[in-house]
């Protein structure tokens, strides 16, 4: 079997076995929903209020994509890996031809396919829940590449956090410390502004901003641009955490 024959298997497989988990497909959708209902329903925001929330809905787009982009990779393959690890299930695939590569490529590709249809629901349900107004242009398919090569990067984490953490259930708490700074401090629901001065260069280094940055850039038409140079800066990023994560997996030879 080729490569491409062993990661088109896996995927199947994998893909299978997430459908068969009717309360982690039902939350994995549900969650984002849940998002965009309190803050774009209930809580709103006030352009001209100061504080959180005080942009137009158009801002906020990046961090309702956010949501599914950071947690869902992370928990999802983290908690695989330490699945795997108590079933002896990565000896199992030792005796088979599959790499490791070959094997965090499959469930990357699962997560893309999950979470490009769990983002795409996110933008219709913040159209018609915020009002916000997407603009109608080539530029704007770029979200498609953002949303993969983000789910890229933070599978390459999931990978490393399942390979670290010692059980599931440290799995959930590691992904849990981790992406919840990310999602507030990384240009997403939080402005730079809101930050005091001596931290906003630290914002920089969360992999997350390049992603909200170039989402924000082709959705939002007050935004500042730069979506190419976001988007070469998140595939670069991406391939590290990717090689990361597959070098993190449990070695059984």
């Amino acid at each position: 079997m080729t490569s491409v024959g062993r990661v088109r298997s896996t995927f199947f497989a994998s893909w299978h076995s997430f459908l068969r988990r009717r309360t982690a497909v039902f939350f994995t959708f549900f969650f984002p929903v849940i998002i965009v209902l309190i803050f774009g329903a209930l809580v709103q925001t006030q352009p001209t209020g100061g504080g959180l929330f005080a942009e137009p809905p158009g801002y906020y787009v990046p961090g309702y994509l956010a949501v599914v982009v950071l947690f869902t990779p992370l928990s999802r393959v983290g908690s695989s890996i330490a699945r795997h690890r108590e079933g002896n299930r990565f000896e199992k695939l030792a005796t088979t031809p599959l790499t490791r590569a070959e094997w965090l490529l499959a469930q990357t590709l699962v997560n893309v396919v999950v979470i490009g249809l769990a983002a795409l629901a996110l933008l219709v349900l913040t159209v018609l829940v915020t009002g916000v107004s997407l603009p109608l242009t080539a530029e704007t398919l770029l979200v498609v590449p953002f949303v993969a090569l983000g789910v890229t990067l933070f599978c390459g984490l999931g990978a490393v956090i399942g390979r670290v953490a010692d059980s599931q259930d440290g799995v959930i708490a590691a992904s849990n410390a981790i992406a919840l700074p990310l999602l507030f401090l990384s240009e997403t629901f939080v402005t730079p502004d809101l930050l005091p001065a001596w931290f906003r260069p630290a914002v920089n280094l969360s992999p997350l901003t390049y992603f909200a940055r170039g989402v924000r850039a082709v959705t939002y038409a007050d935004a500042s641009g730069g979506a190419l140079f976001n988007l070469a800066v998140l595939a670069v990023l991406a391939a590290v955490f990717f090689a990361a994560g597959a070098y993190a997996i449990p070695r059984t030879d």
